[in-house]
């Protein structure tokens, strides 16, 4: 009988053993879960595929490799799976853009001005970026004053603009003219008396980097403007001609300064760097660039840097405060025929985000088309120019375009090579009026 109860307990306990066992197994039921759960959550987000665009943008000198190079260092924070892939711009005048466009080759992302717009717009290689403006709040940080750069006349976007309204500036060296003892020039008597002296002392008076042609063609407008305010958008839209009297004087008074050694020799040979070193090592009096010219100028030559009105024509006086420059639409614009079209506008709108701020906190840049985070700062004050511009502002009469900002393509083309043909010896007025009028004898047709 005792073996009986001992056998029975023996079973009993084996059971509860049993028993208990299954019940310390339990927990490993969830664990198996939680790990399906884990890889059905590694499914619900993929990682994202590695996408390269193509960018043509503009990569030369310090204010575009510094602020470009910013934006390119925020995209890769904001946007890990994207790298952009430069095609630096050459300074064709657009002409290497054209042949993308022509063969099919366009890049995602390339930087047009107006005229390259229109031609584009007509052969369908420009993508309307009015939807990626809202969804990226692009628009919710453009300055209201920036409307005229960011729209076109047809009232879509086609390019994300970074720059603002900017202008042609005529700098000079304080130290120059006062070791020489000349008047910054107010008047064209003036001017001549300042070439006079500059040269007589082997001092380059204006340096200009002719080889340029929107540069030339901001050289002439400087002088159009001191006849007509319109300059050469007047030109443009095909309402004035180049032998209306206004814009012969222009040309004229140009070729009457050429003449007497206002630039220098070979002028149309001189890239940006060659025409801004005679500047910066104190071998030309004056220099002729855009307002962005600013920041370059003063860390090369301190407080001897600074910008002086165009000087005035006799009799034409009410237009001393006319400028050439002004904004018109541009900047970054994207292919339609992109495989990565959505992404690219996406890219295109913050790239342009970024390059502002780059100019504002590391070019000490306000003239923007879109506003800057509070918490962002310069990281040097305002050059004293820009701070001289910013308090002159609001006595400007009027603004002209840049080349890059005309509307007709043709007209474009006529200018700068026209303009730039003026500055060579052999090149007339005659022949400059002739050529530009039956541009605009075609434009008119």
């Amino acid at each position: 009988m005792k073996r009986v109860l001992a056998l029975v307990v023996s079973m009993m306990l084996i059971v509860g053993m049993m028993a208990g066992c299954s019940t310390k197994e339990e927990p490993s039921a969830p664990a198996v879960a939680d790990k399906e759960a884990e890889t059905v959550a590694v499914k619900e987000e993929p990682k994202a595929e590695n996408i390269t665009l193509r960018i043509y943008a503009q990569y030369s000198d310090d204010d575009t490799i510094i602020p470009f190079d910013y934006a390119v260092a925020e995209l890769a924070k904001a946007y890990p799976n994207v790298t952009l892939e430069l095609d630096i711009q050459a300074q064709d005048d657009g002409q290497k853009l054209q042949t993308y466009a022509a063969t099919g080759n366009l890049p995602d992302i390339f930087q047009v001005g107006l005229s390259q717009i229109e031609t584009f717009k007509e052969s369908g290689n420009i993508m309307i970026l009015d939807d990626a403006a809202k969804s990226s709040g692009y628009l919710d940080k453009a300055h209201p004053s920036a409307s005229n750069i960011i729209y076109n006349e047809d009232g879509h976007i086609y390019a994300f603009p970074y720059a603002g309204n900017e202008l042609v500036m005529w700098y000079y060296n304080k130290a120059i003219f006062e070791e020489y003892g000349v008047k910054v020039p107010e008047t064209y008597e003036e001017l001549l008396t300042a070439i006079e002296v500059f040269n007589a002392n082997d001092i380059i008076p204006m340096s200009i980097f002719a080889k340029e042609k929107w540069i030339t063609t901001a050289l002439y407008d400087v002088f159009a403007t001191r006849f007509a305010p319109e300059g050469i958008v007047s030109l443009d839209k095909g309402k004035s001609s180049a032998s209306d009297e206004a814009y012969t004087m222009a040309a004229q008074t140009l070729k009457d300064l050429l003449a007497v050694g206002f630039l220098p020799e070979g002028a149309t040979n001189l890239n940006y760097d060659q025409a801004a070193s005679l500047f910066y090592e104190g071998k030309a009096a004056m220099f002729l660039n855009g307002q962005w010219e600013m920041e370059a100028s003063t860390e090369k030559l301190g407080e001897n840097a600074d910008w002086m009105w165009y000087p005035v024509m006799p009799g034409y006086e009410e237009n001393a405060k006319a400028l050439s420059g002004g904004g018109a639409p541009g900047g970054y614009a994207v292919s339609p025929h992109s495989e990565n079209k959505e992404l690219a506008a996406e890219v295109a709108a913050f790239i342009s985000e970024k390059y502002c701020e780059a100019k504002y906190t590391k070019r000490s840049n306000p003239i923007l088309a879109l506003k800057i985070d509070e918490s962002l700062q310069p990281e040097k004050p305002f050059p004293a120019m820009m701070a001289k511009l910013s308090e002159e502002m609001s006595t400007i009469t009027s603004t002209t375009k840049f080349a890059w900002g005309l509307s007709n393509p043709q007209f474009k083309v006529a200018i700068e090579d026209q303009s730039q043909f003026l500055l060579t010896p052999d090149y007339t007025v005659a022949e400059f009026v002739e050529e530009i009028d039956k541009t605009i004898e075609r434009m008119n047709k």
